[in-house]
């Protein structure tokens, strides 16, 4: 256990070092892929992805994805240390990166290498570090998943204190057009795009989704952004307005669009819905090896990669803290990183005891 955490944390150092901004992330995609060659594991890069499996992956077995990101926001202008410094003080790691997510993603690559020569294993095992999660881009893990085949449950390393985000709300959002009729404000003509906007406005802050999410609670609609009128005299044929939505795992994305666009009576223009809530039921065994060993369970308030991973269940957890996320002088305890480790193998573990008529049930 001490070598994978040794291993671990000199992993870390070198990524920290290592510019990896959105889109920018080649040279910490070789860094990564060297870690597993020198260890004589097979790789697959595809742009700024890695992936591996494990020595004994047999098709026949559910597929356990360990996934998180190595790419990186900028560093803010508040940062007082070299954000590129992997500088350790008091047990503490800085840098950018550090806690996220650094910390999961070198976390998950040890637990990895702790199974990856199992022959008693009840399932796979693939560890893919992808890029882009930082701008939900289009050439990370969504373009990975195709290459994988059947997933059984990912784990997605985000900084959670190691705490199990079963749930997590999806994104998307809409601009709208209502349109009317131009015409003299001085005289009866026209029609006001505006007042025909305010119902539709007026809707969007008063409806209500019928159905609840128990971990997610309600649907939520924001009007954020509303533009209308040339001049004062003018009455506006058009007005537009954005309006931003956070579905539950009562409704996915394309759901919610089909009750808008039901309701209201103005163009409705979806910017993307591909980032969809996500949800894992905590009866599932994996969450259930979490809980049994003392791991709480919640639902979480910002998105990740998991909402591009439709068609099976999925959880964040992982070492660090999300509040230190993109803030000045980012950092991670190191003895988080190797706590973290740990419960991932104790949960990987726990879960590989589980009998084959409960696994199955869930896949």
């Amino acid at each position: 256990m001490k070598q994978l955490q040794k291993e671990a944390l000199e992993l870390l150092q070198k990524l920290i070092k290592t510019e990896s901004f959105s889109k920018q992330e080649d040279k910490t995609a070789e860094i990564l892929n060297d870690f597993f060659v020198q260890k004589g594991i097979p790789t697959t890069r595809l742009l700024h992805n890695v992936w591996v499996k494990n020595q004994y992956f047999d098709d026949s077995k559910p597929t356990i994805l360990l996934n998180s990101h190595h790419d990186t926001v900028k560093p803010n202008k508040q940062y007082t240390r070299d954000p590129f410094s992997p500088d350790i003080e008091d047990g503490i790691l800085y840098g950018l990166g550090s806690n996220d997510a650094g910390g999961p993603l070198v976390s998950l690559a040890a637990c990895f290498l702790h199974f990856y020569d199992r022959q008693d294993l009840q399932y796979n095992l693939v560890y893919a570090a992808t890029a882009e999660e930082e701008i939900s881009g289009n050439n990370g893990v969504e373009i990975v998943l195709p290459q994988l085949g059947d997933i059984y449950f990912g784990i997605v390393g985000e900084p959670t204190k190691m705490d199990i985000a079963i749930a997590e709300k999806g994104l998307f959002v809409i601009d709208c057009v209502a349109h009317g009729k131009s015409g003299h404000a001085a005289r009866e003509e026209g029609e006001n795009a505006i007042y025909k906007a305010l119902a539709a406005i007026e809707w969007f802050r008063t409806f209500e989704f019928p159905e609840v999410s128990e971990m997610l609670g309600k649907v939520k609609m924001s009007v954020t952004i509303i533009n209308a009128g040339v001049q004062h005299n003018v009455v506006p044929e058009s007005c537009q307005f954005t309006v931003d939505i956070r579905t539950t795992d009562k409704y996915n994305n394309e759901q919610a669009l089909a009750i808008i666009k039901q309701h209201v009576d103005c163009e409705v223009i979806p910017r993307s819905t591909r980032l969809n809530p996500s949800f894992a039921p905590k009866e599932h065994p994996i969450v259930q090896s979490g809980i049994a060993l003392g791991r709480a369970i919640y639902a979480s308030p910002t998105t990740s990669d998991q909402a591009l991973m439709n068609g099976f269940p999925t959880f964040k957890m992982g070492p660090g803290d999300s509040a230190r996320s993109h803030t000045a002088n980012e950092y991670i305890y190191v003895e988080e990183i190797n706590k973290g480790i740990e419960i991932y193998i104790e949960m990987l573990e726990k879960f590989n005891e589980t009998d084959n008529e409960t696994v199955a049930k869930y896949n």
